[in-house]
């Protein structure tokens, strides 16, 4: 019996494309070490679109993968909302 390797999974909004490219802006809320506060973290992840479905706004999941090149290691999953 093979288990299957665990993936991670992103969600976030697409700020930019290009050809069979997304990035996508991924927020996340931490507790602040010292002030005890919620503060957002945002990093941005570049992910494979192969049919150029995602538009700029679109709120995407997307699953991690082989890496497709130098900075592209996640794929398209879902489009969860089109955006405006």
């Amino acid at each position: 019996m093979s288990q299957m390797p665990h993936k991670r999974v992103i969600q976030g909004r697409v700020v930019s494309r290009a050809d069979k490219s997304a990035v996508v802006l991924v927020e996340r809320k931490v507790v602040h070490p010292k002030y005890r506060k919620i503060v957002k973290r945002f990093k941005k992840y570049t992910i494979h679109d192969e049919k150029n479905q995602v538009k700029v706004g679109d709120e995407i999941i997307a699953i991690e993968c082989r890496p497709i090149s130098k900075t592209k290691s996640f794929s398209l999953k879902e489009i969860v909302s089109v955006g405006v």
